[in-house]
């Protein structure tokens, strides 16, 4: 348990504690006859129980908002929707302190039970690469998410094609970095690069290989790698599903960014943004974008984050983007018996945006710039204008009559423009593991 929490705790027991001696003390002043002063004893002493264990809830559950969502886990979409559906513009655990920006580690953490080895990472490099791995011998990973500069670790199509020229629904995600994210996919139903390997092998649209039994039989019959994974794999017998999907986490693993001109600026190297740049990486911050893509790896989906990895998406609804891009045509990770109309999607990386095009699980969107304009409009409710006007809103707030004035309320042109060349300090150099 959190150390703050433990520490919370202990003061609240320590004050509940106090309120019962403080109550047994009064009563013993009391006599049988002063009937009065026992319900006033009996209630202050109650009130100073009841009154510390509020204080010491209220402030648990405003410090540590991530662990307390993670204790139900089982409720996390829901718990998601609750708080996607919220006024985010004035959340407190960004707005009350300074954000702190942070670089990129330049290596990847990995599960106890797969340490990374260079036999591991070579062959997981050779499994990566492979087409033998699909139904039809066309695919392998690599065929949608290229490695090179131009594709950024995805395809750069709206939806992949998979076996028989077949097209998927949603656009693939980059496999660049994905080391540093605690979900995969679109809607986050992998926990862990391990999992997330075995599902394109056996989807019917994507690698399509009848079952995983038939995806290690295929690689058992090669005999390159029988040699290979039992050298590999030494005090494992034979070769499995899971030690095949071991072998490609691990490669994966290796395929990380960290030398952006971003993680160089953090890191102390003053010069490493542009002045465009720092206004946009202060713009960044101050509009919100920052409540979904936070940490070193811009994400809250990431390991560095106890938030929840899950945001509805459009948070605003009924905007004219919602049905120019066709947003709400798959709902995603939303549970699907509560009758919802919006999407629930896990929060993407932003490293290397700039080279990862078209946008959103639909890949509907071409343009970065018109991407960011949708992201400030339907999740941070900001106005694209350019006018001064729209800068600034006032609203009377008749209930308890109070003027409310919200400043930074628009987005111009060229703030949009500063933002985007923030986001272009976000492309690392690839990693020489790939090639």
């Amino acid at each position: 348990m959190n150390t703050g929490i433990i520490e919370l705790l202990a003061f609240g027991l320590v004050a509940i504690i106090a309120g019962f001696f403080l109550l047994i003390s009064m009563v013993r002043e009391l006599t049988p006859n002063q009937r009065r002063k026992w319900f006033l004893g009996i209630g202050l002493g109650t009130g100073i129980i009841a009154f510390s264990l509020k204080i010491g809830l209220i402030v648990i559950f405003s410090l540590f908002p991530g662990p307390m969502l993670s204790l139900f886990p089982e409720r996390e979409h829901e718990l998601a929707s609750v708080i996607a559906s919220t006024d985010q513009r004035n959340d407190s655990r960004i707005f009350k302190t300074p954000y702190t920006w942070q670089a990129l580690p330049t290596s990847a953490p990995y599960p106890e039970d797969n340490p990374p080895t260079a036999e591991k990472i070579k062959l997981g490099r050779k499994l990566f690469f492979d087409t033998r791995l699909s139904a039809d011998g066309t695919l392998s990973c690599a065929s949608c998410h290229v490695l090179t500069d131009d594709k950024g670790g995805g395809d750069g199509l709206t939806a992949s094609i998979g076996i028989d020229g077949k097209q998927g629904t949603r656009n693939a995600p980059t496999v660049f970095n994905a080391a540093f994210q605690k979900v995969l996919f679109w809607d986050g139903r992998a926990s862990s690069l391990e999992d997330q390997a075995k599902g394109p092998l056996i989807n019917p649209i994507e690698m399509g290989m009848p079952s995983l039994d038939h995806v290690v039989n295929t690689v058992r019959n090669i005999p390159e790698y029988q040699a290979l994974f039992s050298s590999t794999f030494p005090t494992r017998p034979s070769i499995t599903i899971d030690t095949i999907a071991m072998a490609i986490a691990s490669y994966e693993r290796t395929l990380i960014t960290p030398d952006s001109p971003y993680d160089r600026f953090i890191r102390g190297d003053s010069n490493a943004l542009t002045e465009k740049q720092i206004r946009g990486m202060a713009l960044f911050g101050s509009t919100g974008c920052i409540l979904f893509h936070s940490g070193p790896n811009f994400s809250a989906a990431s390991l560095f984050s106890d938030d929840t990895p899950y945001r509805i998406f459009p948070s605003i609804p009924n905007t004219v983007y919602e049905k120019r891009h066709r947003l709400n045509d798959d709902l995603g990770a939303a549970p699907k018996d509560n009758g919802s109309d919006r999407g629930v999607w896990r929060i993407p990386s932003l490293r290397n945006v700039t080279r990862t095009g078209p946008y959103f699980h639909n890949g509907s969107v071409s343009s970065l710039e018109e991407a960011v304009r949708i992201m400030a409009h339907v999740q941070l409710n900001k106005a694209i204008s350019n006018r001064d006007t729209d800068d600034r809103s006032i609203q009377w707030l008749n209930s308890n009559k109070r003027l409310r004035v919200e400043s930074h309320q628009a987005l111009s042109d060229t703030e949009v423009e500063e933002i985007v060349a923030f986001l272009e300090s976000l492309e690392g150099k690839l990693p020489i593991s790939q090639q």
